[in-house]
């Protein structure tokens, strides 16, 4: 992965081209070709020179101070997450690096093991699923690997028909990646998965490089389960209170969902005793 300079002007120039002159409330002239806002643009909408700001999407001014980059935020239109990505490449939140670990907390593997007959797994910053239960395993059944999701999502073939509305997924796994940085911005777990995906996935590497900061924690989800056929889930991203760079995912069903049962017929696919 490139270094926070290069990575701060990737990230201004890709959400500088996906910003329009109109969404700006700027009136594009005519035989207008860039994509985007001119960096001209930009600039006097955030208060800037032109001169200084082109130093920054060059990765030649290195540390522009807080209030700089809130008026990018503010000029680029970025949400919360983005924001906070953004100060972070420079004004990083001094908090410990996690240590890297493998395994969940007692408590957290009990929880999975006893207490919840819904699918869920926990995964760290890469996404790296570091356990996953009986009805989880039973969900990704389908796929030759339940490793890492990323992975899992864009280099399984299964990915394709198992997300309903895979792009959408693509979407939000390079957005969770994203967001993990916004925390740690150095952790090498990330750097891995990226830098191995990106050598064999062209979209993963186009989606990357939007620079889209969009982590998932809630919502509907529709799958298509080779076995159980479509599932409705809800899916909720639940942080971990004794691992900061642990999260729990877990997929409950809905209430008017076509098949009520799906979570039980998912259960009957796995013996209690293969989670671990």
């Amino acid at each position: 992965m490139a270094d926070q300079s290069a990575t701060l002007g990737s990230f201004l120039r890709a959400r500088r081209e996906a910003v329009t002159p109109q969404d700006a409330g700027l009136v594009p002239g005519d035989g207008r070709r860039v994509r985007g806002l001119r960096r001209e643009e930009l600039a006097l909408l955030a208060g800037l020179s032109t001169d200084y700001y082109r130093r920054l999407e060059q990765g030649r001014e290195h540390r522009p101070s807080l209030q700089v980059l809130r008026a990018l935020a503010r000029a680029l239109q970025l949400d919360t997450h983005a924001t906070a990505y953004l100060v972070s490449l420079v004004h990083p939140v001094p908090l410990t690096m996690p240590a890297h670990t493998t395994t969940v907390s007692a408590g957290i593997q009990l929880l999975l093991d006893s207490g919840l007959r819904v699918p869920a797994i926990v995964v760290d910053l890469g996404l790296n699923i570091l356990t996953i239960n009986a009805a989880g395993r039973a969900m990704y059944s389908g796929f030759r690997d339940t490793d890492n999701l990323a992975r899992m999502v864009f280099l399984d073939p299964a990915a394709q028909d198992f997300y309903t509305d895979w792009h959408h997924v693509a979407t939000q796994v390079v957005g969770n990646l994203r967001s993990g940085l916004t925390r740690f911005p150095n952790d090498d777990r990330v750097a891995e998965v990226v830098d191995e995906i990106s050598a064999h996935s062209s979209v993963f590497a186009g989606l990357w490089a939007t620079h889209d900061v969009r982590p998932r924690t809630s919502e509907d989800k529709v799958f298509h389960h080779p076995q159980v056929g479509e599932l409705r889930l809800h899916f909720e991203a639940l942080e971990v209170a004794d691992a900061p760079d642990q999260r729990l995912f877990v997929y409950c069903p809905l209430e008017n969902a076509p098949s009520p049962d799906a979570v039980a017929l998912l259960e009957s696919l796995m013996p209690v005793t293969a989670s671990t």
